[in-house]
């Protein structure tokens, strides 16, 4: 008799446990849809936001060195931005020009592709034909193509890629000042960073930001060096080749070969619509396909690994879901910074006690 009411008074309690547990998940979910229409709406904001840290982490050594020299930390936040935009601004005006010299041209190998295009339709009626037995000559004729602007074409596909104009003015003037704010200003966004966290937790918040600092750092610099790497290796393939705009081809190649697995096939494009006004036996594509390829892994699979691998720790999966889920909410700006981001979010689940699941399974 005695038993009944102690097993009946914790019922109450596993109710309002149950619902309050079921409370703060529907807030999560909750949160977690404001979070994504804040980043796929406010992407402009958002990628010149990371763009800039990820530039403040990597110049952030070269300041430190002028400073142990006795280089004021405002007057060498100012040189290294003001290098880093010459630089910019330098590469930039080179691949204008090649870029506008090859938009000139792109009747000549967009005329290569329709007939590509129109061959390949051809034998696949005619494979139709023997397949079906039907007459398909009494079809409609396939109607002319209307004359295309090719150059506009190319160059809205460009813009597009790059994103909409706006967060395009965005990175363009913003990336600078925000830059040189963060590396002049260090200590003190520091300081305040830390000063958001109550005071027991501000030693684990600097262990993390130490830890994040390191990863992000590592990644963009060693990074950038394979990157330089693969798009040489490539120029100078194609320079071997003699295709046209070999230097234009290797930057677009390279680029596209550092995206993790997907980028073996992607970096094939920009050469294939070069060779195909120069080649038109299989045997010379095979060739470009398996010489990128191998760059791909010899780069991304052997070099890569030794370099960035040991503090980046990120298993394949989540390196797959997260080119998905970014390529698809900024496009190819999403594909360039879905790896820093993944990286991030690792190491704050490893120095978040109640996500630290999450933060195994993202471990390779």
């Amino acid at each position: 008799m005695n038993s009944s009411p102690a097993t009946e008074t914790p019922q109450p309690r596993e109710r309002e446990y149950v619902r309050l547990t079921g409370s703060t998940f529907s807030l999560r979910i909750i949160a977690a849809a404001i979070i994504l229409l804040f980043v796929y709406y406010a992407q402009g904001v958002v990628i010149t936001l990371v763009l800039s840290i990820l530039l403040a982490y990597c110049l952030d050594p070269v300041v430190e060195f002028l400073e142990r020299w006795h280089v004021p930390r405002t007057l060498g936040a100012t040189v290294m931005v003001l290098l880093l935009c010459a630089v910019f601004a330098g590469v930039g005006y080179g691949l204008w020009t090649r870029a506008s010299d090859f938009s000139e041209n792109w009747p000549k190998y967009s005329g290569v592709w329709r007939q590509t295009a129109s061959s390949i339709e051809a034998k696949i009626s005619g494979i139709e034909r023997g397949v079906t037995g039907a007459d398909t000559s009494s079809k409609a004729q396939p109607q002319q193509a209307e004359p295309l602007r090719d150059t506009g074409a190319l160059r809205a596909l460009i813009v597009r890629g790059l994103g909409s104009l706006y967060a395009l003015f965005l990175e363009v003037t913003f990336v600078p000042f925000l830059v040189f704010f963060m590396l002049a200003g260090k200590r003190e966004v520091w300081h305040g960073t830390l000063q958001l966290f109550p005071a027991s937790r501000r030693t684990q918040v600097k262990e993390m930001l130490d830890d994040l600092r390191a990863v992000l750092r590592d990644y963009v610099l060693w990074m950038t060096v394979v990157t330089l790497m693969v798009i040489a290796f490539s120029s100078l393939f194609f320079w071997v080749l003699r295709l046209d705009y070999p230097i234009l081809a290797g930057l677009a190649s390279g680029v596209l070969n550092m995206v993790p697995y997907i980028g073996a096939v992607l970096a094939w494009l920009p050469a294939f619509v070069l060779a195909l006004a120069k080649f038109q036996t299989v045997g010379w594509f095979v060739l470009i396909a398996g010489v990128l390829t191998g760059i791909h892994v010899f780069a991304l699979n052997l070099i890569a690994p030794q370099l960035v691998g040991r503090r980046l720790r990120l298993n394949a999966v989540a390196i797959t879901v997260s080119l998905l889920f970014w390529g698809w909410v900024w496009g190819g700006m999403g594909l360039l910074l879905a790896i820093p981001i993944t990286a991030t979010l690792r190491v704050f689940c490893d120095h978040t006690e109640s996500w630290k699941p999450i933060g195994r399974w993202l471990s390779a």
